[in-house]
């Protein structure tokens, strides 16, 4: 016989959320002059930054090295060639890439850059590469660049002051080629933001002039395709940084015209996004991130009170609500969905020993027993509209099942 539970959404115990995941910790400044519009890399055990524009508005070229496990910075061999903002970067099999950009605050003025290099940290040293291929030749900047599977991707970007491209490109190291592949479906693009996971690459926000977008796009280098997944469920914005860690992806910051400090976290195998703690310095855009060690390192960049120098380490939460990335190992529904704080739970299981309410940051606000028969009210009282996840538990612990609720 199928059974129903009946669930009236009220006022909620807000259970505190301990210090051991999810939160952000400031670490030591970032040595090398405040700045915005650098790249970031991570190889092994360290952290990179390079390039971008410092207070003076003068641009830059300097490399430094970071050493989570002290605290500390190191100043390494400049990059060669130009100085330059807003070039891409990243790491590929321990070595870091980087090029593009622009040699001059001012656009007008600059001169955009097809160059590219290749850092050895071993030997401390740079290479320099095949030139970025894109738009002529003519270089680009406010590109945004990623790696999946042995290979380096740059995708959009500025081609002069009003002038974009949706252009998207592969570099393999192994034979130091680039190749043009599909464009960005998206249209033309700059300020873009990118991160992959696992063999699939994403990219997304950013603007073509002075719109601002939200929407983000799944690439499958196997087969040269893109798909359109899940809107970001905030701002638009460009500017923003980006960074993957186990199998998800993150955006932090960036600007919408003001700035901004949230933090989103994207699962591929639910096409969702989920709010996380918030950006632990002040607000900004045009920062660098970059992962070592399952944490991530988020600075420098510009705000409210203009360039900055500090930097924070993000704790990624552990998955509170086990099985919600899981098959369901048993068949319920949740409805009606949206709600207004109405809802019933219907399932065939005799397995279902609790149920757990969550909010969309991976906090436990409820935990509910479950009797199969009798009817559960809860208050709805202070209750925000908003996603909340469902999740059934057996006598075990484990999670059978997790159900997404939208309140409205």
């Amino acid at each position: 016989m199928k059974q129903f539970i009946i669930l009236l959404i009220g006022i909620l115990p807000i259970v505190a959320v301990s210090q051991t995941e999810n939160f952000w910790t400031k670490k030591a400044d970032f040595p090398g002059l405040k700045r915005e519009r650098a790249v970031a890399f991570a190889i092994g055990d360290y952290g990179y930054i390079c390039s971008g524009v410092d207070s003076a508005e003068v641009v830059l070229n300097d490399l430094w090295q970071y050493n989570p496990a002290n605290d500390t910075w190191t100043q390494k061999a400049n990059l060669p060639g130009s100085v330059r903002r807003d070039a891409i970067g990243f790491a590929i099999n321990s070595k870091g890439y980087v090029g593009t950009g622009i040699d001059n605050d001012e656009s007008m003025l600059g001169t955009k850059l097809s160059d590219f290099w290749e850092y050895n940290p071993i030997t401390n040293t740079w290479t320099q590469k095949a030139d970025f291929p894109g738009s002529g030749g003519l270089g680009i900047y406010f590109a945004t660049g990623f790696n999946i599977d042995s290979k380096g991707y740059i995708c959009g970007g500025k081609t002069g002051p009003n002038t974009y491209t949706n252009q998207f490109w592969e570099y393999k190291p192994s034979i130091d080629e680039w190749t043009q592949r599909t464009n960005f479906p998206g249209g033309v693009r700059y300020q873009l933001a990118s991160f992959s996971v696992g063999y699939f690459g994403y990219v997304g926000l950013g603007a073509n002039q002075d719109v601002f977008k939200k929407d983000f796009w799944k690439y499958n280098g196997g087969t040269n395709e893109w798909t359109q997944i899940a809107d970001l469920p905030a701002w638009e914005r460009g500017g923003a940084c980006t960074f993957s860690i186990g199998e998800s992806g993150f955006v932090c910051l960036g600007s919408n015209g003001g700035v901004l400090s949230d933090l989103w976290e994207y699962k591929p195998e639910l096409n969702e996004w989920f709010s996380r703690a918030t950006y632990g310095g002040s607000e900004r855009k045009n920062a660098v991130s970059f992962v070592v060690n399952n944490r991530a390192y988020v600075g420098t960049g510009k705000g409210i009170s203009g360039k900055k120098a500090s930097m924070y380490e993000y704790t990624p939460k552990q998955e509170l609500m086990a099985g919600i990335g899981q098959l369901n190992t048993v068949e319920f529904s949740v409805f009606p969905n949206p709600s207004n704080g109405s809802f019933q739970l219907q399932s065939n299981s005799k397995n279902i020993e609790t149920l757990r309410i969550y909010t969309t940051d991976g906090r436990c606000i409820e935990t509910i027993k479950y009797n199969g028969f009798l009817p559960i009210v809860l208050n709805r009282a202070d209750f925000s509209n908003g996603i909340y996840f469902v999740s059934c538990v057996d006598q075990n612990g484990s999670v059978l099942g997790t159900k997404q609720l939208m309140l409205y």
